[in-house]
């Protein structure tokens, strides 16, 4: 979810016939919130935080009536609600925003087979091949959008462009429940006058040395030498921005892109020492990615735990597996010896995470003569089919019905 309010808004008023801008990017307005506010429909039009209420907890989203408060994504709780006191807080519900996600991407591929998913909530589309059956890119974005909200109830915001980074840039412009198409000619004169912060891949250190240089627009990059930006940002990074400034962008929309990563994390109300705690947790986390890398059809080669200490010191310990795996067993015994092997003793956990990436297609991966995991696989598949058919919580693991720490859980961003 961005910072975007919804102030500066730039949609495409009257149709056009444009066939040059042929990526669209799609992009679920407030998507956490907005399913959120399919159960709540009295909430609309007014500020409604997505979140756990606690101490230490952050806002997982934010509908635009709050985000003009100055509310955003990853904000702690206690700041966001003392920005806006009268916000409601609502709890959120991921397998909610999965099931979501899943419809609004089958309703993506009606349109064409070139889908590349980005997030939970945003997907390019590739729609050359598509606009003999289904008009230009306009009437293509204008048809999604119409069908999105009348079959999931939600909305969202399209961008058109002849490139990928144009299209994303264009939708985050035209948000919320908007279309813009930026044809090919028109390209320039709508980079240049963006903020530099818009460049794909400018974050807040490099906006620096960039605003160093006294350069304050992507037209300033664009005009800026490159050797300059060499100097102040290194060759691979000046060459990117360099390109994405002159409105260059080769990248193809790649349906078969894989999530690079599957990770759960969760943050403690107090920091946490005791490792029988801690066991059940990575547990606990590794069950949320198996589940989630089972239901993707992948496996992983390498997984990780993330820890952040009380003093908000944070380690990352990683290991690439003799064979991938979407077993929740086998990845919390992984977890466990990583976190083992991590300078932990005598330290209090504020949050713990694990993480699956190098993901494979399952059906790709032979299994050994001997394996290890079957009986925990056969398992967690049988506990698969019960939750689809009765829902979360319906079968659990004896071990993670005791008590558990005060905690609030959270889930990779989703965009806007």
């Amino acid at each position: 979810m961005s910072k975007q309010d919804g102030s500066g808004r730039q949609v495409t008023a009257a149709p056009t016939g444009d066939l040059t801008a042929r990526i669209l990017h799609l992009d679920m307005d407030a998507f956490f919130a907005s399913v959120e506010l399919l159960d709540r429909p009295e909430l609309r039009g007014r500020p409604v935080i997505v979140g756990h209420r606690g101490a230490r907890s952050v806002v997982t989203a934010a509908t635009y009536e709050a985000r003009r408060y100055g509310v955003n994504s990853a904000m702690p709780m206690a700041v966001a609600l003392r920005r806006c006191p009268q916000a409601v807080v609502l709890e959120p519900h991921y397998e909610r925003y999965q099931a979501a996600s899943r419809e609004v991407m089958r309703i993506l591929s009606d349109v064409t087979p070139l889908v590349e998913p980005l997030s939970i909530d945003e997907a390019f589309l590739d729609v050359s091949g598509a606009t003999a059956l289904f008009g230009p890119p306009y009437a293509i974005g204008t048809a999604l959008r119409a069908r999105i909200l009348d079959e999931t109830g939600l909305v969202a915001s399209v961008g058109a462009a002849a490139t990928k980074f144009v299209a994303k840039l264009a939708s985050s412009r035209a948000k919320p429940d908007g279309l813009l198409v930026v044809p090919e000619v028109e390209t320039l004169a709508f980079l240049h006058p963006q903020p530099i912060t818009a460049l794909w891949g400018v974050g807040a250190a490099s906006a620096l040395r960039l605003e160093r240089l006294g350069l304050r627009t992507i037209g300033d990059v664009a005009d800026a030498p490159l050797d300059a930006l060499t100097r102040a940002l290194g060759p691979a990074a000046a060459g990117h921005l360099h390109a994405l400034a002159h409105g260059r962008d080769a990248r193809a929309v790649t349906p078969e892109r894989a999530e690079k990563t599957i990770g759960h994390e969760v943050t403690f109300e107090r920091d946490i020492a005791d490792a029988r705690v801690i066991d059940r947790e990575l547990l606990r986390l590794a069950e949320r990615v198996a589940e989630r890398l089972r239901a993707g059809g992948w496996v992983a080669r390498t997984l990780a735990v993330k820890l952040r200490f009380g003093d908000f010191e944070t380690i990352t310990r990683a290991q690439t597996l003799a064979e991938p795996t979407d077993v929740a067993q086998r990845i919390a015994t992984e977890a466990r010896g990583l976190y083992a092997a991590s300078p932990v003793v005598g330290r209090g956990l504020r949050l713990i995470g694990v993480r699956a990436s190098a993901l494979l297609p399952t059906g790709t991966v032979a299994r050994g003569l001997w394996d290890d995991d079957e009986p925990w696989r056969e398992a967690e598949g049988a506990i698969d089919a019960l939750t689809e058919r009765f829902g979360r919580g319906a079968v659990q693991r004896a071990s993670l019905l005791r008590g558990a720490p005060p905690r609030r859980g959270s889930v990779p961003d989703a965009g806007d």
